[in-house]
């Protein structure tokens, strides 16, 4: 059943991303994935606890909430403009190919810094997993290579081997974080079953600690509309995408809520007050509940990480090839393999990128040899790129409402009310992000992400006057999602 989902089923047209090629189970994955729920609950609510405690289950069940929210714009769009380009699609439609060439540039750093941010991951938890368990001594970065060039791999061999691979590792994950948390609370956790954790109420600092901790914990659902690329490659995308975007966030967003809530159960919450960044409390949690699993929670947190590698890398090479087939970069980026109908030369460029950026910023951020450097690399790519996507999700919006407006297609509720609400969420999610980081050089990222937009608005008033046939096309989108070569629709 699960081969079939992947299975062509028509010819794939000659120029172009291979057609059919990806189901609707394939597009959900590559949402699901690309959040990586194993990582996302294993790392990213230790930032939230500071703030919200024993009230971080809340948290990420209010975050839940405000992405269907913002995910409506998505689905919209993604209905009615299925393409590989995504948002620079979306955008380019409903506001114009300036705004659209901008949020190709967003998306690049969003997408592109994932992969490296995640060899640095791979590489400074392996590193002192491998040391403090077998006594074996491996530099990160030698670690992370591994995992790079597998990701650049799959991606030459196509779609269907790198969704596959993805869905084991995916499978894999999903089944060790779930089998630990019915764990813990088939054992009745440190304190006994409570529905506390879920309400406000069991934050130790009210409402600001939900506030803040609220900031931290969207970052664990950057990606789920990963599978909007997939927008020409994947069958009935005008139904499958939206799909996979809704069934992704939901069901996702529920593993996140119970297994946070088996967390907490587990450690007890007054211990679940005191988390920080640098616990490990799924660690402790094996170890004391089921001490044979310790060994799988190691091989789910690599594997989660890796899964993320792979299906932020397809993302990011589709949304390259599309802005290079209609002469937003240069050519050599919508070249398509004859056999694997992959976009290669897109594919080279960002694997060598993804390894050069792990390796520079390591070794600035703390040494190719010190664990300290490839976290940093996490860290700081980490923070950079939610910068990135955040405008990108406030974009789209702002498109879905012109967009629907100049077609008379316009829904009070979907195409006003639910966008709305949408922005303002992610606007205050945005000032958030930036309000709590009061450390160099997190304080200087959001000044990296102003001058790129600076940059790249630049580059788009440039092609404007100099190039208007080229970005008067920008984001066009045929019924079989292509541009034509000579920038005019077919």
């Amino acid at each position: 059943m699960v081969t079939k989902q992947f299975e062509s089923e028509m010819p794939a047209q000659r120029s172009g991303l291979r057609r059919n090629a990806v189901g609707l189970g394939g597009a959900v994955i590559m949402s699901a994935a690309i959040m990586g729920p194993a990582v996302s609950t294993f790392f990213n609510p230790q930032f939230s606890t500071p703030f919200s405690g024993a009230a971080t289950p809340f948290v990420y069940l209010l975050c839940l909430v405000a992405i269907l929210i913002t995910a409506t714009g998505i689905m919209e769009m993604s209905a009615r403009l299925p393409s590989a380009g995504a948002f620079y699609t979306y955008v380019s439609q409903g506001i114009g190919p300036r705004a659209g060439f901008v949020t190709g540039g967003l998306m690049f750093v969003a997408y592109a810094l994932l992969p490296p941010a995640e060899i640095g991951l791979i590489g400074s938890y392996l590193q002192a997993t491998l040391k403090s368990e077998f006594g074996i001594s491996l530099p990160w970065w030698l670690i992370g290579l591994v995992p790079a060039v597998a990701m650049t791999v799959l991606a030459f061999g196509g779609i269907q081997s790198s969704l596959r691979t993805a869905l084991v590792f995916f499978t894999a994950e999903v089944i060790v974080v779930v089998t630990l948390a019915v764990i813990v609370v088939a054992r009745g956790g440190a304190d006994g079953l409570s529905a506390a954790p879920l309400t406000p109420g069991a934050s130790p600092h009210g409402v600001s600690g939900l506030v803040t901790g609220f900031v931290f914990a969207a970052l664990s659902f950057v990606g789920f509309e990963a599978a909007a690329t997939l927008g020409e490659e994947v069958r009935q995308p005008a139904r499958n995408v939206p799909k996979a975007i809704a069934l992704s966030v939901i069901c996702v967003g529920v593993l996140y809520v119970f297994c946070i809530w088996a967390e907490v159960i587990g450690v007890g919450t007054q211990a679940a007050n005191k988390l920080d960044g640098t616990s490990t409390p799924w660690n402790d949690l094996a170890s004391t509940y089921a001490p044979w699993m310790k060994l799988l929670v190691v091989l789910a947190a690599a594997s989660s990480m890796f899964a993320v590698m792979v299906n932020s890398n397809n993302g990011i090479v589709r949304i390259l090839a599309v802005m290079g087939r209609e002469g937003m970069l240069p050519k050599l980026f919508a070249h398509i393999h004859p056999r694997h109908k992959t976009p290669t030369n897109a594919v080279l460029v960002q694997g060598v990128f993804s390894v050069v950026i792990a390796f520079v910023v390591g070794s600035i951020a703390g040494g190719l040899g010190n664990p300290v450097g490839g976290s940093n690399v996490y860290g700081y790519l980490g923070f950079l790129l939610t910068l990135g996507i955040l405008p990108v999700y406030v974009l789209t919006n702002v498109a879905v409402i012109r967009f629907f407006r100049a077609r008379r297609e316009f829904s009070v509720l979907r195409h006003g009310v639910l966008p709305v609400l949408a922005i303002l969420l992610m606007v205050g999610l945005l000032a958030g992000q930036v309000d709590e980081q009061t450390t160099a050089p997190y304080t200087w990222f959001p000044w990296v992400i102003v001058g790129w937009v600076v940059v790249i608005s630049a580059v788009a008033i440039w092609l404007g006057v100099n190039r208007p046939d080229k970005l008067a096309v920008a984001g066009a989108v045929m019924a079989t999602g292509e541009a034509s070569d000579t920038g005019t629709s077919r």
